[in-house]
């Protein structure tokens, strides 16, 4: 009975549908027979924009909101970033490997401690001691950043209805406006340096911590919910006891994602002065030395495995009471006095020793045997391979049969009739507020002036979009099932994710040549780890109740996943959806770098020249495609309710 009602539904929003185009479209074409956006309905914002430019530049030293708000701000994170890589440098080689590795020992047991060790080892036989600090610093200041402010927005969209309808568009914003679009104004206001790469970090790295800590308040049990508050418990006390412990699982997430999107800006931060380890990582590709590149490439992937295996431990163990048994080192003030202790011994013998940074005899380099397998990668698979062709082929494969017509197909539809497409699909999905709101980022792109090269950019994205999550959903089911599968994959779904898109750039395009099919791998390969994730632990958290009920039902594994999980994590399934969308928009302006074309080259045209007209237009119909996915992806509250 309810989905004859949804389709009734359904089919009476498809006849309204057909009656407005009844009469719309014979109009529009009347008027606009070209079908492509006239030129009376543009906008042009470049003198706006150059004026507000210039404003900026000649007052960013006297007026008062440079002075005390944007002053004050880039103040705090120089301090902040400056106090760690002291402590850092202050500690030296041997007391930050002994101090991390026992505060990994301490809150998240001994595997963690291991890998700590490993890890920043690592680091240094690479001979990348001192650039790994200054990215450990940077990182510290803007995940702890990235962390505090997305957990605020995510609690404030979690508790309230309205504040998680108004905070959708602006985490979207800030997740899909490319990085290269607002280095430019953030440059302008705050110069080239580490405030800048700061505050880009964060605009990037906040919303994964934002949408998830949402997601886990809002799927809350009702029925502890109901129950905590039966016993007489207050609003804090309800938070504190009982939705944010029920939310542990999608806020430990949260904190691993912001992690990896954080590490992933490394590269792009140095492009206005953040230096580290991006630093040395663009220097590298500036001479296409892939070994070079990969050698400082993997310190990052390092750091974001350290950094998460912790955090997601000790998230694990907190509130569990200590082992029986368990080594005294872990347990009470005492411990942390022992670790104290320990470090401070391991300093000073260091110090002792004067070998302050990682020793240069100790380092092994990698470069030679990476490039020479480069080559004999393009060597072998890039064409003539028996049976399956080579990668060339599948590039020119790919654009032939899929791009092209797609792009073709899109700039072919007249723009009143893309509009309306939009407007009925967000329509289908969700409310008219939807699809007004759709249509009008639509609008938007047309206004602007960019609607050739939106389209462009916008089959790239479909295409890419689609081939993402169907690897996502397939891999994330399979890990699902198995968790021995899950943790061999992590650690690679981590170097995929944390590696930066500049250091697979070279390789993919010596794999598939220059031009739209790189982008579209590269693409690929960066949203793809957080789809498979989101979708992991979405199946894992299905009440396992649930389960235990259709297998007493004699339901098979088959029926289990089609007819109980997929069902009861269609929220993280959504989220997966979402975030291979902004992913995939946001290696768009990467893409440019390697003939993708259309709004990522504009894009990087625009910071290039300094011109912010440009830039930002071009950011802005991104963003613009972005919301427009999203609005005809994700279900609006409203529509969950009536369907419920």
């Amino acid at each position: 009975m309810l989905s004859a009602v949804v389709r009734s539904h359904a089919a009476r929003k498809l006849a309204v549908l057909v009656v407005i185009a009844a009469v719309l479209i014979p109009l529009a074409h009347a008027k606009w027979a070209s079908g492509s956006w006239p030129d009376a309905l543009t906008v042009d914002v470049s003198g706006p924009l150059g004026k507000a430019s210039d404003w900026i530049i000649d007052n960013r030293d006297s007026h008062w909101i440079f002075l005390y708000f944007f002053g004050h701000i880039s103040n705090v994170i120089i301090i902040g970033v400056r106090a760690v890589y002291v402590a850092l440098l202050a500690l030296g080689w041997a007391g930050v490997t002994a101090g991390l590795t026992l505060l990994a020992w301490r809150v998240a047991g001994v595997r963690i401690a291991v890998t700590t060790l490993v890890s920043f080892a690592v680091c240094g036989l690479l001979g990348m001691w001192v650039p790994t600090m200054q990215t450990l610093a940077l990182m510290v200041i803007a995940v702890t950043a990235s962390v505090v402010i997305g957990g605020l927005l995510g609690l404030a969209g979690g508790l309230s209805e309205w504040a998680f309808r108004v905070l959708r568009p602006v985490l979207d914003t800030m997740q899909v406006l490319p990085a290269f679009a607002y280095l430019l104004p953030v440059v302008m206001i705050f110069g080239n340096g580490v405030p800048g790469a700061v505050l880009a970090t964060v605009i990037y790295a906040a919303p994964p911590m934002a949408r998830l800590t949402a997601l886990g308040l809002r799927g809350a049990d009702a029925g502890v919910l109901e129950a905590v508050t039966s016993l007489g418990a207050t609003w804090r006390q309800r938070l504190l006891s009982a939705r944010l412990p029920l939310a542990r699982k999608e806020l430990l997430l949260g904190v691993n994602q912001t992690i990896m999107m954080a590490l992933s800006m490394a590269v792009i931060a140095s492009v206005i002065g953040g230096g580290g380890l991006g630093d040395r990582v663009y220097q590298a590709l500036s001479s296409v030395d892939v070994g070079k590149a990969l050698a400082a490439g993997l310190p990052i992937v390092l750091l974001a495995v350290v950094m998460d295996r912790t955090i997601g431990a000790a998230g694990e163990r907190l509130g569990e009471p200590p082992a029986e048994g368990g080594p005294r080192l872990l347990r009470g003030w005492r411990a942390w006095a022992g670790a104290a202790v320990i470090t401070a011994v391991v300093t000073l013998v260091g110090r002792l020793t004067g070998s302050q940074t990682w020793p240069t005899g100790w380092t092994v380099a990698i470069e030679e045997p990476v490039n020479q397998f480069k080559e004999w990668m393009v060597d072998h698979l890039y064409t003539g391979v028996p049976v399956v062709g080579g990668t060339a082929e599948w590039a020119a494969d790919y654009v032939k049969w899929i791009l092209d017509p797609l792009r073709e197909g899109l700039q072919g539809i007249p723009w009143y009739g893309i509009l309306l497409i939009v407007a009925a699909l967000a329509w289908l999905i969700g409310t008219w507020g939807t699809a007004l709101t759709a249509t009008a980022a639509m609008a938007v792109i047309g206004v602007l002036g960019v609607w050739e090269p939106s389209m462009d950019t916008l089959s790239q994205v479909l295409a890419a979009v689609f081939v993402t999550l169907v690897l996502g959903f397939a891999i994330g089911i399979w890990a699902a099932r198995s968790t021995r599968l899950e943790r061999m994959m992590r650690p690679v779904l981590d170097m995929f994710q944390t590696m930066p898109q500049f250091v697979y750039l070279i390789p993919v395009v010596a794999l598939f040549g220059v031009g739209r099919a790189p982008a579209a791998a590269a693409a690929i390969v960066y949203a793809l780890p957080a789809v498979i994730r989101i979708t992991t632990q979405g199946l894992r958290n299905v009440d396992p109740a649930a389960l235990e009920s259709a297998r007493s039902l004699g339901a098979t594994q088959g029926q289990q996943l089609r007819q109980v999980q997929l069902p009861l994590a269609r929220p993280a399934l959504l989220l997966a959806v979402n975030q291979g969308v902004v992913l995939v928009l946001a290696v768009v302006v990467i893409g440019g770098l390697v003939g993708s074309g259309a709004l990522g080259y504009d894009v990087l045209f625009g910071l290039a020249q300094g011109d912010l007209a440009t830039g930002l237009v071009a950011g802005t119909a991104i963003v613009c495609l972005g919301l427009m996915l999203d609005r005809v992806t994700q279900p609006t509250s409203r529509r969950d309710r009536k369907g419920a």
